[in-house]
């Protein structure tokens, strides 16, 4: 033992501890971080192709950190897709919220389709991707039944019940289409599409 820490009566200092390694002890975004890495993944190689491994790779974290957040590779894919769920449905009532009248919702409509869905790849194979857990698992289906409750919503402030199912159907078969077509859908026509659903 050293001879002034004794002749002191105090203990030796405890090695310093490295930043990095205070940095990884104290992080509270980890659970957040781990969720968006779920979802880049789950884009990449799609739910199938998932795993703890992976997933923890990508958010930068230990893969016991996995495990001590969530209880299961079920539970991180279901709080991973509440997260995008909200995200998309969240844009899609901000769409509706600007118009006034039924001219404006249709309006809305269309631009929801191609200003917004159409356009981000990754977001239309989550999609995707969610929709055929849900038609495996019957558990998950509770996100998309949330999903369309929200949608069907913001479309029945101008539109009546059954116009508002048709033009929901609409919007998500164009956005499946979307991602098993090599052409995109034209915007003319989903107009069309729209104004027939809603004036006959």
């Amino acid at each position: 033992m050293d001879a002034d820490a004794t002749s002191s009566g105090t203990a030796p200092a405890a090695p310093a501890t490295p930043a990095a390694a205070r940095s990884r002890r104290f992080d509270p975004d980890r659970r957040a971080r781990i969720i968006d890495a779920a979802l880049d993944v789950i884009a990449e190689v799609g739910v199938a192709g998932v795993s703890h491994r992976k997933v923890a790779a990508r958010a930068d974290v230990p893969l016991g950190s996995m495990t001590y957040h969530f209880d299961d590779m079920d539970q991180l894919l279901r709080v991973s897709f509440e997260k995008f769920a909200d995200t998309i449905a969240t844009r899609y009532e901000q769409w509706f919220r600007q118009a006034t009248n039924a001219d404006e919702a249709r309006a809305a409509v269309v631009g929801l389709i191609h200003a917004d869905l159409l356009d981000s790849q990754r977001e239309l194979v989550l999609t995707t991707e969610l929709y055929t857990l849900a038609a495996r698992k019957p558990e998950f289906r509770t996100l998309t039944c949330d999903w369309m409750a929200r949608s069907r919503r913001a479309l029945r402030r101008f539109f009546d019940e059954p116009t508002t199912h048709l033009l929901d159907a609409l919007i998500e078969g164009l956005f499946i289409h979307a991602a098993l077509d090599t052409t995109p859908p034209e915007r003319a026509r989903t107009a069309e599409a729209v104004r027939r659903i809603t004036l006959g």
